[in-house]
């Protein structure tokens, strides 16, 4: 068992940061256990796809594996239309592969598949459909309904590591800090393995504690058994390398997870974004290119569109925007609410007074440091810098400690429209400080920003 010290680690660039993305990673289904599953295992001798089995780590699956054990499921459940348990994993793993694949569609499939479990075993001994439905309700961002069903199937299940997990993400996410690490500690006395450990990571960085997140991932790091579990740690190190500008390192750790699952599509989109910070442009577009092939969701989408915008394709760009915007559609209509991909995209790349609504409807819901950052940019999108700095000194509040170079960017730029100089200054060099590579469309912005004020202030001095 790990020490009390935490992810779903996430991207801190802009504007569809690694959190938008992961939000919905990290409604799924988590085991503490470890899957070695290769294509051969998920048959049976007969040929027929295995089903996969209610404590299978669905989200460290590779996507073959997990299409054939949904196909198994499937044909076990016309076999057996009956097994309550059968239809509640099979709704997990459709939500799993929702966020794999990009089709929120799957989502609704979910939906039905849990309230199939539900008809046939009761509420009140069904704590993984419960745990199910509040995976579910968190990959829609529905984090109030999600930590209700998680509460409701710890109520049966005091063990359940799915409903221990979301509840962590749930609390994160509707900024409720305290209240997380409280919850992530009990996960931890209760169901200690990696998904807690990383959820641990993610809480201490939030809190300020970069330095204990990297010690519980590396504890965690060697933990791991599984090619899954050791990518999938692998690639939160390097994350958090990367949010601290330290690029080298974050290869290493990405090297690490491609070694143990050459496939695993986190840990390229991290190369990318590596390369990309440390001016290997080519390798960076290759990367991210081939994750938008195979996950094309907004966070990937918008990273790819700035790395094209930074180098002058303009064009390029625009279409990875686009269909950011035909995602958020498709996932509005499958009952997620995207306002708050819809807030950092518009902001930056379309419409600020659309931004602006889908921030102040993300804050109405939940009062998080990434929604107090995503209002106050919409509110200076829209020229209202008095109210946006009123937000992003929220942003700063609401997780003393915690630094995040996007958000030093956004007040920076924020203050600059004010005319605080002098704060603007300040803000702008630390964000470049601690991750100069945050964004390559906002690492160019703020660099060009301190060089007019750096020259502004030169004419002052000569007049």
């Amino acid at each position: 068992m790990l020490v009390r010290k935490p992810q779903f680690a996430r991207w801190h660039g802009r504007p569809g940061r690694w959190r938008i993305a992961a939000v919905v990673a990290v409604a799924l289904g988590l085991t503490a256990g470890s899957v070695a599953s290769g294509a051969d295992a998920d048959r049976s001798a007969t040929g027929t796809p295995r089903a996969l089995a209610a404590t299978v780590p669905l989200e460290r699956l590779a996507a073959g594996d997990l299409a054939q054990g949904i196909t198994g499921l499937q044909q076990h459940l016309k076999a057996q239309p009956r097994d309550g348990t059968g239809w509640a994993t099979l709704g997990a793993a459709y939500v799993e592969q929702a966020r794999s694949t990009g089709d929120p569609t799957r989502y609704t499939q979910a939906e039905k598949a849990f309230g199939r479990s539900l008809k046939l075993r009761p509420a009140d001994g069904n704590d993984a459909a419960l745990a199910g439905q509040a995976a579910l309700a968190a990959a829609r961002h529905d984090f109030t309904t999600a930590l209700r069903r998680a509460e409701q199937a710890l109520r049966v299940n005091p063990y359940s590591e799915r409903a221990l997990a979301t509840r962590v993400d749930a609390l994160v996410e509707l900024g409720r800090y305290d209240e997380a690490l409280g919850a992530v500690r009990l996960a931890d006395r209760r169901r200690p393995g990696i998904p807690v450990f990383t959820r641990y990571a993610y809480v201490l960085e939030l809190r300020g504690d970069v330095g204990g997140a990297r010690r519980v991932l590396l504890r965690a790091l060697d933990s791991a058994f599984s090619p899954g579990d050791v990518a999938y740690v692998a690639t939160a190190l390097g994350q958090l390398a990367w949010s601290q500008g330290d690029f080298t390192e974050s290869l290493k750790h990405f090297a690490t997870a491609l070694r143990a699952e050459p496939g695993h599509v986190p840990a390229r989109e991290g190369r990318g974004r590596a390369y990309a910070a440390l001016g290997d442009t080519k390798r960076a577009v290759s990367d991210l290119e081939e994750v938008v092939r195979r996950h094309p969701l907004p966070g990937q989408l918008a990273a790819l569109g700035e790395l094209y915008e930074a180098l002058g394709r303009r064009d390029r760009a625009e279409e990875q925007y686009a269909l950011v915007r035909t995602w958020t559609r498709l996932a509005r209509a499958n009952g997620v609410a995207t306002d708050l991909e819809s807030a950092l995209v518009e902001a930056d790349h379309g419409d600020a007074a659309g931004a602006l609504a889908s921030a102040q409807a993300e804050w109405a819901r939940r009062r998080s440091v990434h929604t107090a950052d995503a209002l106050a940019w919409a509110l200076h999108a829209n020229g209202r810098d008095q109210e946006a700095l009123t937000y992003a000194k929220k942003a700063a509040a609401l997780s003393p400690g915690h630094r995040d170079a996007s958000f030093l960017f956004h007040r920076g730029m924020i203050e600059r429209a004010l005319g605080d100089d002098t704060a603007a200054r300040r803000d702008l060099r630390a964000a470049l400080a601690l991750n100069p590579g945050f964004s390559a469309t906002g690492a160019r912005e703020a660099k060009a920003a301190l060089a007019a004020l750096s020259a502004l202030s030169a004419l002052q001095g000569e007049s």
